[in-house]
């Protein structure tokens, strides 16, 4: 039988026309490659199929190609490609094959570079420095394809390639390792990441404007030495007879002989990380060698943002990965929608700030509507919208008028420990946005899972209670996952958190909201162990309130040092840039691990280390049988005591009016209202048996992976989460990719 009547006998077969199953190959065909030209080029081919020969800039990233809004990368090629550039994307390269940046040929102005939407060190490794096995932003979710310091790596190997080809390196990796900075994994102190990647050129923060004009230059006809003027970047030079109206920094010899010298570097950094007040630094090495920072580039206004949000992306991980599964990460924010960008929290832990800035930036709700009603016309869509935020999800404005001319204040915080007096609480135009959302034909359920400053939503005496609201009878699927992060007033003072007086108010506040819809939902707390400021004392303290609680939290993280944070200056330090104040810092690897013990006491496996914890605090009256023990005499039988019959009463807190002050009337204590929010001994939830990971974070969403660009403090909703928005920050907070855990962004499954 030939061919051609075996074709037509199986099309006979289907009840198919002879010549009709030809004509659909042919159409598949055809439909696979128009949907490949929706991607920007990967390959020679791409190129030939645009008619291009060469490429202005080629994209080197860390991650997996996912052309979506979340996604820095995207981000920065799609803007490119709207100004009129030519750009590919050579993504997760064979960094042991030189000839793998070849792939798409000499780029004709420069190649820019990315570790992806996380810290390559942090997608590697847990806390306790263990290899992570997967990784969500990679085919398939596969471990392995990229090098640690993918940034340097990447560079160096383009340099050894390409001798003369500028290069410009962005995303969170580079950005908050643009001056000198700690370095968790080799514990030591680092030059500047442009030095020791041979690039041109760092472009930090979000870099939606410094791309485009470093991009503008050099089509220009200037070299990359030259450009040496436009905010967000950061250049090297060996001599500062150019260099204008600058502050020295401490020298990177003197930072390495004394850390106190890079505690107050970092203080002079952070004070200068705003648009408008941020002034020019110089960070000297040796005599002939300076590292200069530009002043931070400009926050985008609501009409640039929506601008970047209207490219046109595919919304989906390129097809040559669909053999392998796809990519992991895409499908925890594919329906989800970013808001906005910045944050004025400024948790200590968390290097958002230092990437992003303080002022707020959002989308208009226009902008967000178009979007979801794109969505909608997704064949993946089933009715849900995974997310509605940020870094922050209820900041929808600066904190104060302000910022907005004058920038953040220097040495001032808006929100705690105490909060400015000039802050402006108000949660209208989001509580606007969230019903209009539930109104878009197609749209079933609006889930608001990235983080909520809970102090926030309590300042709002107009509109927080009608926000809670809000989330209680719309936006929460079961459980609000919320960070008080901790107990003790001074390590909530080192983290920047405010005072767990008004955690436990929102709770109640949060409560009442449920009993008035009807609906049994429950407030899961996010825990951190050995943050800096914590001793045994403020462990023990932070256990009693699990204890109190009524059952053994899951979301418990180790804190985390990674670049660009307050709390890694004083993991490395000892002092508190902020005041130079020493600081205690928990870094043996034993008391970590008791620390972590104490909140988990309840698990078996933990017993003998929560004994050790309680002898060392000198809490052996926490050793018993008493239902106020945390666990029983060594050689006793049953592990932690548990409440039961004989236990003391707990007291219910009142209802109260929504106060003017942000208080909700008889504020609950840790034994009332709060142990019963937060499932209550009758609740299932589930340990988790004190595995070493830790949250990512923040977005917040995460940190943009561009070469120029994922925390808020609760995250609503339960089940599926999402990745914090890459271009927004990841960084941010603890970051936790991998099998079973939240991907930049916010939290794991819960």
């Amino acid at each position: 039988m030939t061919k051609r009547s075996a074709n037509r006998k199986d099309a006979a077969r289907a009840g198919e026309r002879p010549g009709e199953r030809t004509r659909s190959n042919k159409q598949a065909a055809e439909d696979a490659r128009a949907y490949r030209a929706r991607f920007l080029p990967v390959n020679r081919e791409d190129m030939r199929e645009r008619g291009w020969d060469e490429c202005d800039f080629v994209y080197v990233s860390g991650d997996a190609y996912v052309d979506h809004s979340s996604f820095g990368a995207a981000i920065i090629c799609r803007l490119l490609e709207a100004n009129h550039y030519k750009v590919g994307i050579i993504a997760q390269p064979d960094w042991r094959d030189p000839e793998s940046v070849a792939a798409l040929g000499r780029p004709r102005l420069g190649f820019l570079v990315s570790s992806g939407n996380m810290d390559s060190m942090v997608n590697h490794y847990t806390v306790a420095k263990k290899r992570r096995h997967s990784d969500a932003f990679s085919p398939g979710g596969e471990g392995g394809l990229r090098p640690d310091h993918a940034v340097v790596v990447y560079s160096n190997l383009i340099r050894r390639v390409f001798k003369d080809v500028p290069i410009i390196i962005g995303g969170i990796e580079a950005s908050l390792r643009r001056l000198a900075h700690y370095d968790y994994w080799s514990d030591s102190l680092k030059r500047s990441i442009l030095l020791d990647s041979n690039a041109d050129l760092v472009s930090y923060g979000m870099g939606e404007h410094s791309i485009v004009e470093i991009a503008d230059a050099l089509n220009s006809g200037l070299s990359v030495s030259d450009l040496t003027f436009i905010d967000g970047t950061v250049f090297r030079t060996r001599s500062l007879e150019h260099v204008y109206d600058y502050e020295l920094l401490p020298a990177y010899g003197a930072m390495r002989a004394n850390p106190r010298a890079y505690a107050e570097s970092f203080a002079i950094q952070y004070a200068n990380s705003d648009h408008v007040t941020g002034k020019r630094l110089v960070e000297p090495y040796g005599e002939h060698e300076f590292v200069v920072q530009n002043p931070p580039a400009a926050p985008l206004s609501t009409p640039e943002l929506d601008a970047v949000y209207r490219l046109p992306f595919v919304r989906a991980a390129h097809p040559d990965y669909d053999a392998a599964g796809g990519v992991p990460a895409i499908k925890e924010v594919k329906f989800s929608l970013a808001s906005n960008r910045g944050c004025f929290g400024e948790c200590a832990f968390c290097a958002l700030t230092f990437h992003q800035g303080r002022v707020v930036q959002v989308r208009s709700r226009a902008s967000l509507i178009a979007e979801a009603e794109e969505m909608t016309r997704d064949a993946d869509f089933k009715g849900y919208i995974h997310d509605v935020g940020g870094p922050t999800a209820n900041f929808r404005a600066p904190a104060c008028r302000k910022q907005v001319d004058h920038g953040a204040c220097r040495g001032r915080r808006c929100l705690a420990p105490e909060s400015c007096k000039k802050l402006i609480a108000d949660h209208s135009d989001y509580i606007r946005l969230l019903r209009e959302l539930r109104e878009v034909p197609g749209v079933k359920k609006v889930f608001v899972r990235s983080g909520i400053r809970f102090d926030y939503v309590m300042l709002d005496e107009k509109h927080g209670r009608e926000f809670v609201r809000e989330l209680a009878e719309h936006h929460v699927s079961g459980q609000l996952r919320v960070a008080p992060e901790h107990v003790s007033h001074g390590v909530l003072s080192c983290m920047g958190k405010p005072d767990h007086a008004i955690y436990e108010r929102f709770v109640s506040l949060f409560e009442e909201e449920n009993a008035r819809a009807g609906k049994k939902q429950f407030i899961v707390p996010y825990l951190m162990s050995s943050h800096p400021g914590s001793t045994m004392k403020e462990a023990v303290e932070l256990a009693e309130f699990v204890r109190d609680m009524g059952f053994n939290p899951e979301q418990v993280s180790d804190f985390y040092p990674t670049p660009g944070s307050l709390a890694t200056v004083m993991y490395f330090t000892g002092l508190d840039p902020r005041t130079m104040e020493p600081v205690y810092v928990p870094k043996n690897p034993h008391e970590k691990a008791l620390q972590r013990a104490l909140i988990q006491y309840r698990d078996p496996k933990n017993r003998d280390l929560v004994r050790e914890a309680l002898h060392r605090a000198g809490r052996e009256d926490l050793i018993g049988f008493d239902a106020k023990c945390l666990v029983r005499p060594e050689g006793a039988r049953g592990g932690a005591p548990s409440k039961g019959k004989g236990a003391p009463k707990e007291k219910a807190a009142s209802k109260g009016d929504f106060r003017a002050d942000g208080s909700s009337g008889g504020a609950p204590s840790r034994k009332g209202k709060s142990s019963r929010s937060t499932g209550g001994r009758g609740k299932s939830a589930r340990q988790s048996g004190g595995k070493d990971e830790t949250r990512r974070s923040p977005g917040g969403k995460s940190g943009n992976s561009h070469p120029g660009g994922k925390s808020g403090d609760s995250h609503p909703g339960g089940g599926k989460g999402k990745v914090p928005h890459s271009h927004a920050g990841g960084v941010n907070r603890k970051e936790s990719p991998g099998e079973g855990r939240r991907y930049r962004g916010t939290k794991r499954k819960g």
